[in-house]
């Protein structure tokens, strides 16, 4: 079983929904990364989504854009990414990682490269926002082979033949956009968001993440009452963007009150 699945069963067993916390690598230097980490574990997050910076974003708003920009700036890459998630489990084995950024830098690896270092750095999951499950299936099948989770977006958009072609490939879990538009994005309508999730369900067996423009514990708490994981990611990576000290502690703070609000669904 992996990670990723036995946190989620675990969590469903106690009631519990899963709180996963989005930051970009290297961002707003390298050094800062693995501690801030291990700070949104402390926070209670249950499984980390880490970026990796990428110079042509589609989906990200302008806080991921300009997160990427500076971790770029401080000669980031793919290889250095996973050399953190390497150094994160040397004193954390249980909470699952998710790389998530986009399939360029992947493939450029090539993807037999990419899932064998991904695999022995610890790496859990693959979330590209630009591989479509038309064109899935080969990579889908080398990170299975690794053990390694692919996870797929899916939007207000997407129609219900794609949801029903992503059931068959994907694993892990599934995160559900909440609205039409980039990371950041304001204005949840959760019961558009409820709507969309049942009619996933028919299709999805997998837990259901929502993320895009959560952005505070309330927020949260709304959202867990109808999803089975809660992504936040613009809303820490302002953190970042406010400076390096005291960080791992706001961000701990922040989490922890996202995590009571949820617990209280």
């Amino acid at each position: 079983m992996s990670r990723i699945q036995s946190v989620l069963d675990a969590l469903k067993a106690s009631g519990r929904k899963a709180l996963i916390p989005f930051i970009t690598a290297g961002d707003p230097q390298p050094d800062v990364t693995v501690s801030a980490m291990h700070a949104l574990v402390a926070g209670g997050a249950d499984i980390i989504e880490l970026g990796v910076p990428f110079s042509d974003p589609m989906a990200d708003g302008p806080v991921i854009q300009r997160a990427s920009e500076r971790a770029l700036a401080k000669g980031m890459t793919l290889t250095k990414v996973l050399a953190m998630v390497a150094e994160f489990r040397k004193s954390d084995d249980k909470t699952p990682i998710v790389l998530m950024g986009y399939a360029n830098p992947v493939e450029a690896m090539g993807y037999e490269t990419f899932a064998t270092a991904a695999r022995a750095a610890g790496v859990d999951g693959l979330l590209t926002v630009d591989l479509p499950p038309e064109e899935a299936e080969p990579c889908a099948n080398i990170l299975k082979a690794h053990g390694i989770d692919l996870i797929f977006l899916l939007a207000p958009t997407t129609t219900e033949a794609r949801v029903a072609h992503v059931a068959r490939l994907a694993s892990g879990y599934v995160y559900y956009v909440s609205l039409k538009g980039v990371t950041g994005a304001a204005n949840l309508d959760t019961a558009s968001v409820a709507e969309k999730l049942a009619m996933l369900r028919q299709h999805i067996a997998l837990p259901i993440g929502v993320g895009f423009g959560i952005r505070d514990a309330e927020t949260a708490r709304q959202v867990a009452r109808i999803g089975d994981a809660v992504v936040i990611g613009s809303r820490l990576v302002q953190e970042f963007e406010a400076g390096a000290a005291g960080l791992n502690d706001r961000l701990t703070a922040f989490l922890t009150g996202v995590r009571q609000a949820m617990d209280q669904a």
